[in-house]
């Protein structure tokens, strides 16, 4: 599975304006509903909170992988977003989030979801691909820098 396969390029969002962790949540639920017609902004929105109630997704190094089921979806869908500023995101090393990767997935799943996740926080451990991202001034650059990243495995 390609991550460039499953990214929403129409809800990349390279200037995050919220503030806070459901503002966040918020704009990117926003911005996936408008991309894809068949998610619920209002409805991920709600999985999302559900999902960060139970433990933040913060995984540290300034990233977060929100993600969740939705019912309905019949495929898996990822975007990714900026914040230059950062957020507190509630992560794990206490440190601000500046990049996101949200991955939403149909309900029944299974192993999809699991291996997707996986392959998204594998490319994240890699500080170049991190800056390559923090530095990417164009939606362009992003798809690129995933499709280097996905090269090498």
């Amino acid at each position: 599975m390609k991550i460039t396969d499953i990214l929403a390029k129409d809800a990349v969002l390279l200037d995050l304006t919220g503030a806070t962790k459901r503002e966040v949540l918020e704009e990117m639920a926003r911005a996936l509903a408008a991309a894809e017609p068949e998610i619920d902004g209002d409805r991920l929105l709600e999985v999302l909170l559900e999902r960060e109630a139970l433990q933040s997704t913060g995984i540290g190094e300034g990233v977060a992988i929100p993600h969740g089921k939705l019912p309905g979806l019949r495929r898996l869908v990822a975007s990714f977003a900026r914040s230059r500023r950062g957020v507190d995101f509630e992560s794990i090393d206490g440190q601000p989030t500046h990049l996101f990767f949200l991955l939403v997935v149909p309900e029944h799943s299974g192993g999809q979801h699991l291996k997707a996740l996986a392959r998204i926080s594998r490319f994240l451990r890699d500080a170049a691909f991190r800056k390559q991202l923090l530095e990417a001034e164009t939606v362009e650059d992003v798809v690129r820098a995933i499709e280097e990243e996905e090269a090498k495995f």
